[in-house]
């Protein structure tokens, strides 16, 4: 196991990864693909089609997202309302309720993933070398396989 870093050095650690994550989901945010969605929803999406099952209780869907549950809860009736999501029962407990992408809300997410990717990649893509990527890759799953325990 690594040596302790410092208070220094973990805090300023953290503020640069902080800000350049601000950084650049600023400018993600003004892409053309987030017109119809805001990156936010984008992210609901994302997450719901990334679920083994298909499907999502709210609760499990807002671990991955950096919004309160009463937020998401008012996204998921929007979404909802678009028809890019709907919801059921759980038929494993009926007090529950999951979210699923419509066909609509899939095809959405997958044509704005295409330009997301490709913005992504015109954004940062010439900021590091293949290798830093890789070692940037390996510190972040590390620091998160650590903060989640």
């Amino acid at each position: 196991m690594p040596n302790p870093a410092s208070l220094r050095d973990s805090n300023t650690a953290w503020e640069s990864l902080f800000r350049a994550q601000v950084s650049v989901m600023r400018r993600l945010q003004k892409l053309p693909e987030f017109k119809e969605l805001s990156t936010r929803e984008y992210d609901v999406l994302f997450n719901l089609s990334r679920c083994p099952s298909g499907s999502s209780r709210l609760s499990d869907l807002n671990q991955h997202l950096l919004i309160s549950q009463p937020s998401l809860s008012r996204m998921a009736d929007r979404l909802e309302q678009k028809g890019l999501v709907s919801r059921a029962a759980d038929p494993t407990d009926q007090r529950a309720v999951l979210f699923t992408l419509t066909e609509k809300g899939a095809k959405l997410q997958k044509a704005i993933g295409r330009e997301h990717v490709k913005g992504i990649h015109q954004l940062i893509g010439g900021a590091l070398s293949e290798e830093e990527f890789k070692t940037l890759l390996e510190l972040t799953t590390k620091l998160r396989n650590y903060v989640d325990g």
